[in-house]
């Protein structure tokens, strides 16, 4: 078994690191930055990850531990499942030295966050991410957040974990669409920011979502480093700033998410994969990426089983094309009344610009509809 990988976010006094490998959760304790003696423990988790919450908690070795479990999918994201994991950790006699790990994907990570980070104004959390998606992405640089009726994660803080714990081996009870979902965060990171990263992913996709330990640990410590030095340069997406160009694809994504109501016939990363094809799309439209560029990458998300069509979601959405197109104006990136989109000038190569025809766009979307 390979040595576990640790990749640093440098944030000051929020600082803290990333592990990743086989059997990280068996060896929790060796990973975090405090000593759990006198501090009551939570473990927040995912119905559907209870076994990897008993791991967790086996390796703890901490009295009392309190459990809850709680239904994944992005209606987890609410007001209602936030007071009920408020009302559970104060029940229970929280106070801020208590530690909460958060066990599960992205929505789990995200409601689990915005909770610490509310409660009591602030306790330590600690990421456990059992999504590929959540591994290389939500589960670092500190968004929490729930989601609201006018769209998704428009309701949170930044606020860091502690610790982010990605065992690998986790993902071998992911159903394999979570698992070709979250690898569409993997080939973002090699569209906004390295060709190189990208020809490797395109070489080596089929080894990584066969869950080949090598190729895996690689793209999952490739794809961190890359956000962590992002989050570090720009924690707070601030304008300008190159945060935003994570969201490549998300637009899109969060609209049709949005369209779609949360109601599992569209799973995020499925949203950011049709995302970031119609990205390239409006670029090519605007003139500013060559059109080889965007069948390349449209090529390689297909080959890998991934929607790149909003016509491929069932059952179909009822909406139309305007319909979609002004759910963006609900985006956080969004302001004067003009969104701002991650455009690409070409692969590994991305730029947020918020001058964009907004006819250009529902053109996109609707051409994607048929």
């Amino acid at each position: 078994m390979a040595k576990p990988i640790t990749v640093p976010v440098d944030l000051g006094d929020r600082s803290y690191k990333i592990h990743i490998g086989e059997g990280v959760l068996d060896k929790a304790m060796e990973f975090l930055p405090f000593d759990l003696k006198g501090r009551k423990v939570f473990i927040l988790h995912d119905k559907n990850v209870a076994s990897h919450a008993e791991r967790l908690a086996t390796s703890l070795k901490a009295d009392g531990i309190k459990f809850l479990a709680v239904e994944g999918g992005e209606q987890a994201k609410s007001f209602g499942q936030l007071q009920i994991v408020t009302d559970w950790l104060l029940s229970n006699n929280v106070d801020r030295k208590s530690a909460l790990f958060v066990v599960g994907g992205g929505v789990i990570g995200d409601l689990g966050g915005f909770a610490a980070s509310v409660t009591m104004r602030g306790i330590p959390f600690v990421q456990v991410p059992t999504t590929l998606l959540a591994q290389v992405d939500s589960s670092v640089g500190g968004k929490t957040g729930i989601n609201a009726v006018q769209g998704k994660n428009l309701i949170g803080a930044f606020y860091q974990p502690v610790a982010v714990l990605c065992d690998v081996s986790t993902l071998k009870t992911l159903p394999e669409r979570e698992l070709k979902a979250g690898y569409a965060e993997v080939v973002k990171y090699g569209l906004l920011g390295s060709a190189e990263f990208y020809n490797w992913l395109e070489a080596n996709a089929e080894k990584i979502l066969s869950l080949e330990p090598a190729p895996l640990m690689d793209a999952i410590e490739t794809s961190c480093r890359m956000k962590a030095e992002i989050v570090g340069d720009d924690e707070r997406e601030q304008a300008g700033g190159d945060r935003a160009l994570l969201n490549l694809g998300h637009t899109f994504g969060h609209a049709l998410e949005a369209t779609a109501g949360y109601d599992g016939r569209l799973l995020h990363g499925e949203a950011v994969s049709i995302g970031m094809v119609l990205a390239f799309r409006l670029c090519v439209r605007m003139g500013i990426c060559a059109g080889q560029d965007a069948d390349r990458m449209e090529r390689h998300l297909k080959a890998c089983g991934l929607k790149t069509e909003i016509a491929q979601i069932s059952p179909k959405l009822t909406q139309n094309a305007r319909e979609i197109t002004e759910l963006m104006y609900h985006d956080k990136k969004a302001s004067g009344g003009k969104i701002g989109f991650i455009l690409v000038r070409e692969i590994g190569n991305a730029f947020q610009s918020p001058d964009v025809d907004m006819n250009e766009v529902e053109s996109v979307v609707r051409t994607s509809m048929q």
